[in-house]
């Protein structure tokens, strides 16, 4: 995209659920550009008010639990019910062209048609944890469009769960059957914020599953849940055979309904603005930091000198921010 789109035309047929519209919404607020930046803001100020209705989930999982197979069947489960449907999967950038390389839509065939639904693979663009830089925008354009189930796959690795469980009303793990090294590594840092887990590939060894979700269920009894009124449930289910998906999603209704009403659920998403904001302004601060001429063209000499040792990072940090006129020079 070059040209920017004009703004009022964009807000109608995103409001109409025009997906074509919705794209180009999101490369909008994708891009690095100023003016970009500037009219993707503008626009989402506009749509702001029609956002909010959805159901937020984030989805992870350590790698080969079938996150994509458990997400379309889920998928296709909800838009047959009558929901519509948006999955935004944060995919690992190339290391060569920052874009897109695991293809949600070609491991999501039946979803990528339907048209109740909408993937949007979003490359990870360098930013912590694989999560794409403008996922929560582009989570308020798909609730304005009209999808109210909006769902957020991570990549499964890295810090990525913190950030997403960050922007998501209910955050899920999903894990596979496995040993007595269950509890160990990501996966006990996973069970630590979900708000449900769900032992996928059931079907191969149900023996084993149930003992996998019982181990869980114990591991949960020793953790403080995040909520006094919800203890997070440990589900076996099989995404390829769409087993169990019925009970996933009851239990996703039912965690809205008690957040509901309890009022954390609306305290969650307003504190999680908060923090949105804040993260706003330091990624506008860093954007005109770095780009700042004094500042870019110390940069490169003086990272390259903190790279080989011979100048400490404090030292180097003093001499861009006093570049930048953040310090005074001694």
């Amino acid at each position: 995209m070059t040209r920017i789109p004009d703004i009022a035309d964009l807000e109608a047929r995103i409001l109409a659920g025009d997906r074509a519209a919705l794209a180009r919404a999101i490369t909008l607020v994708e891009s690095r550009r100023a003016d970009h930046q500037e009219a993707a803001r503008a626009l989402l100020e506009r749509l702001m008010p029609h956002t909010g209705k959805a159901q937020r989930l984030g989805i992870t999982g350590v790698p080969g639990a079938g996150k994509s197979t458990t997400i379309e069947a889920l998928g296709v489960n909800l838009t047959s019910a009558g929901h519509r449907v948006a999955v935004l999967a944060v995919d690992p950038s190339s290391s060569r062209t920052g874009g897109s390389i695991l293809g949600d839509k070609t491991r999501m065939e039946r979803l990528s048609i339907d048209p109740n639904a909408y993937i949007r693979p979003s490359p990870s663009g360098g930013t912590l944890g694989g999560v794409a830089r403008k996922t929560r925008e582009a989570m308020l354009l798909c609730e304005a469009a009209g999808f109210d189930v909006v769902i957020v796959e991570t990549v499964g690795v890295g810090q990525s769960e913190t950030v997403v469980a960050d922007m998501v009303d209910l955050f899920m793990a999903v894990l596979i059957p496995g040993g007595g090294d269950e509890l160990q590594g990501i996966k006990k840092g996973l069970i630590e914020i979900a708000d449900l887990i769900l032992i996928n590939k059931a079907d191969a060894d149900p023996p084993r599953a149930e003992r996998s979700a019982r181990e869980y269920r114990t591991a949960l009894h020793i953790l403080t849940p995040a909520s006094p009124d919800w203890t997070p449930p440990v589900l076996t289910a099989s995404g390829l055979n769409n087993s169990g998906l019925d009970v996933l999603w009851q239990q996703i209704e039912r965690h809205r309904e008690i957040m509901t009403a309890n009022g954390e659920r609306a305290a969650r998403r307003a504190a999680q603005n908060a923090r949105w904001m804040w993260a706003m302004v330091s990624d506008r601060l860093e954007t005109a930091f770095r780009t700042q001429p004094d500042v870019a063209a110390l940069a490169p000499d003086l990272e390259a000198r903190v790279r080989a040792g011979r100048l400490p990072a404090s030292a180097a940090a003093d001499r861009l921010l006093k570049a930048f006129g953040l310090l005074e020079s001694s």
